[in-house]
């Protein structure tokens, strides 16, 4: 089954890292999804939620005050302003 790697990071520090099936961000067109082969691409990001399910099927969201995405050959990588977690999704 093909996977993501993603990287979450604020400025001064990781918050999130690990393979993942699912990303969505607020792209500064509108919402982004990345899936598993998705095609290069580098996106500003405004405010909003970051989601990300792993490969468990684990909800993961955050936060994000702006930043910026990179997605190269299934490696995500979201660099935000600051980062907060919210609760799991669906708790």
């Amino acid at each position: 089954m093909a996977q993501l790697t993603v990287q979450l990071v604020a400025k001064d520090h990781a918050v999130w890292s690990g393979p993942a099936k699912v990303v969505s961000a607020p792209a500064a067109d509108g919402e982004i999804g990345i899936l598993p082969g998705h095609a290069p691409i580098l996106s500003v990001l405004n405010a909003g939620q970051v989601r990300i399910t792993d490969v468990a099927n684990n909800k993961f969201e955050f936060v994000i005050t702006g930043g910026f995405l990179s997605v190269d050959a299934d490696a995500v990588t979201v660099v935000a302003d600051k980062v907060e977690q919210n609760s799991p999704a669906g708790a």
